[in-house]
């Protein structure tokens, strides 16, 4: 249901005089909340979308259809980056998210019931994806089921909102009042309503005054007529000059967009696109709002796609978040050469860091210690021996 007819569904007709400002007020109330939620939720997306689902089997990476199914195309319908998109909104704006797979595809559902059971598995049933319902109910163990908190976060910024909502449509309210036009137009108005004179009067009201008032910058001629004075008393706004000022509201915003990343953990200069210190902010945004993100979706899908033998056997699946830092190649370098010298990294593990392909050669994936490195024990042999020469 879209928003008009979830509006019309109040049993309001759609005339244009009765939709109309009721629609209007519930966007203009609601715009700055939807804003600062969309915002928050669409970069926690955009960082899921950058990492990569990568499947181990037997403690080495490998891709096979899983991998394709997470990283590439889940069903026909959807390719990866809609599909975590779509399983972020509804893990957010629901606070939980049903995954089922049926004829090797993965889809989002839209809707679901479920009865819960606290010793035996839970059932999932009448599950819609678009406009297609399943007729039978599904177990725990068959479908994967996102919980984000104990307690809904939109159900809190939706209570702090009803409140600063009304304080920012009476910021507004001021802001226009104060930036209102107001005259005084002094002259002999006491005489009979059905005269020549007082048509005069009126076709001066209407035909002369509203042209003026609603000139644009391209300016307007209002001709005053004998006998009449006008007086100006419109607000000047705060700072006493004829500039209009609109800071309040805009203050009243930033609390919104402040208070909604508090709740979404996202450091509120990252989601206002402020470049200080942007490296801290994304490392703060990774620990506490992606890695326990990305923890609950792999422990879930681990639990259901693999099981316990096959994760303890050394098969799982494994989300990396690495990718979501654009970092410089030459910012790597010092760090990748490092790696590379004490084995930590293989050739094709280097190629892979900076975006490349790996290279199919056994030679690529061995892995290399300088010289300069020994076995701990020999060292303590060493020194040992040292110190005996020494003594005698």
């Amino acid at each position: 249901m879209g928003f008009i007819d979830w509006v019309k569904s109040w049993g309001l007709k759609d005339n244009g005089t009765e939709l109309q400002p009721v629609i209007m007020s519930l966007l203009a109330s609601e715009v700055y909340k939807r804003l600062a939620v969309d915002s928050c939720i669409n970069l926690i997306a955009n960082a899921l979308v950058r990492c990569e689902f990568k499947t181990i089997k037997n403690g080495k990476a490998t891709k096979a259809d899983n991998y394709y199914l997470l990283n590439v195309a889940p069903n026909k319908n959807e390719n990866a980056t809609e599909f975590k998109k779509k399983l972020v909104s509804k893990l957010y704006r629901q606070n939980e998210c049903l995954i089922v797979m049926t004829n090797d595809q993965l889809f989002v559902a839209d809707g679901f019931t479920v009865r819960e059971y606290a010793m035996k598995e839970s059932i999932y049933e009448n599950i819609s994806i678009g406009d297609f319902t399943f007729s039978g109910s599904f177990p725990e163990s068959e479908v994967i089921y996102l919980k984000l908190n104990d307690q809904d976060i939109m159900r809190v910024v939706n209570s702090f909102y009803k409140d600063y909502g009304t304080l920012i449509s009476s910021a507004r309210d001021i802001y226009k009042r104060s930036n209102a036009k107001r005259f005084a137009l002094k002259g002999e108005f006491l005489r009979s309503q059905n005269n020549d004179k007082q048509q005069k009067i009126n076709d001066m009201m209407t035909d002369q005054f509203k042209p003026w008032l609603e000139a644009d910058n391209a300016g307007a001629i209002f001709m005053l007529q004998n006998g009449y004075e006008l007086d100006d008393f419109s607000g000047n706004g705060k700072s006493g000059t004829n500039q209009q000022d609109s800071r309040d509201i805009r203050n009243l915003i930033d609390d919104v967009f402040d208070l909604v990343a508090t709740a979404f953990h996202i450091p509120r200069g990252l989601l206002k696109g402020d470049v200080a210190d942007v490296q801290d902010q994304t490392n703060n945004f990774l620990m506490f709002c992606i890695n326990p993100l990305v923890d609950l979706i792999s422990a879930e899908f681990n639990k259901k796609m693999y099981g316990k033998a096959a994760y303890l056997g050394g098969s799982y699946l494994k989300i990396d978040t690495t990718k979501i830092k654009v970092t410089d190649i030459t910012d790597l370098a010092v760090a990748a050469d490092k790696l590379f010298a004490i084995g930590g990294l293989s050739i094709n593990d280097l190629i892979e860091m900076i975006g490349g392909e790996r290279i199919d050669e056994e030679w690529a994936d061995k892995r290399y210690v300088t010289k300069n490195y020994t076995d701990a024990s020999q060292v303590e042999d060493v020194k040992g021996g040292e110190d005996n020469d020494q003594t005698v």
